[in-house]
């Protein structure tokens, strides 16, 4: 399967691939080893595992093969219609009756890659995803000056995220923190107001709510002030509630869903143990202890 414009002539472990175009000049090479009977649906559900983990470590390579943005947006043009399917779908919608859909990813793919006005830089990458800072190496990122928050905020709402705001600072009980949060996500009447029912109404919001009719990219962000009170009158709760939204963040990725907090903070020297086995982490800004005095 391999063409001229394969840029991989040799098989390779996938350690040694620089970047998602050279891992999928592998698939090309071998696609019975990477995908069950050399479906293209299993290579979209790889590729979306793919650019999930560069938002998980931190990596900020340019990727094509989220729904509705870069590859699917060419793709589009190069058929001269527009499409609410995904591209792997549109592509096994209009593939010839002598060829597979996978053959003509690859040939489709070759096309993309010679557009060099469709390959986008790394800049580029985080003006579009302006979520990633606070999607690489934690799902919780602390602010200490609210006006840093306060941007954050307007930037992921320009890009279409719904932000929903809490007020933490009054919460001095478990209680008035399931109180303040269901009546700030809408929890249905029969919330147990607890930390498994809280995981449970939370988890049908991050993971199949409505925020998906959001453009292209967006997602689901809760944007806490005056957290360091309630961690300082309930530091178990606030830790435990913290964990439950790194755990489903994680699983929001995977499915392609993107969800994590922006947790201010008066208390310019509060700490947090890690969440959802993740650091919570200060804001780029605010990274050095001198940038929070």
């Amino acid at each position: 399967m391999p063409t001229e414009n394969s840029s991989a002539t040799t098989f390779r472990h996938v350690r040694e691939c620089s970047d998602v175009y050279d891992l999928l000049e592998q698939i090309r090479l071998r696609p019975g080893m990477w995908l069950r009977g050399s479906s293209l649906q299993h290579l979209d559900s790889l590729l979306t595992g793919y650019g999930a983990a560069l938002a998980v470590h931190a990596q900020t390579e340019p990727f094509a093969f989220w729904p509705e943005t870069d590859f699917t947006d060419w793709l589009h043009e190069h058929y001269g219609e527009d499409s609410s399917l995904g591209w792997a779908a549109e592509i096994e919608r209009r593939t010839p009756a002598d060829s597979t859909p996978l053959d003509e990813f690859f040939r489709l793919l070759d096309a993309f890659k010679n557009d060099p006005a469709r390959r986008p830089t790394p800049d580029e990458v985080r003006a579009r995803r302006p979520d990633l800072p606070y999607m690489s190496g934690t799902f919780v990122t602390l602010f200490w000056h609210r006006e840093l928050l306060d941007q954050a905020v307007q930037r992921l709402e320009g890009h279409g995220f719904r932000v929903v705001r809490v007020a933490a600072s009054g919460w001095t009980t478990a209680q008035e923190m399931h109180q303040g949060l269901a009546a700030a996500l809408e929890f249905p009447s029969h919330y147990g107001r607890n930390l498994s029912a809280l995981n449970d109404c939370l988890g049908d919001v991050a993971l199949s709510g409505t925020y998906d009719g959001s453009p292209a990219g967006a997602g689901l962000v809760l944007s806490f002030t005056g957290y360091d009170r309630f961690a300082a009158a309930c530091p178990e709760d606030a830790h435990s509630v913290l964990d439950i939204i790194a755990v489903l963040a994680r699983r929001a990725a995977v499915g392609r869903r993107r969800f994590f907090a922006l947790v201010q903070s008066d208390d310019p020297d509060i700490r947090f143990e890690p969440v959802g086995a993740m650091p919570v982490l200060w804001n780029g800004d605010e990274w050095l202890d001198s940038h929070r005095r």
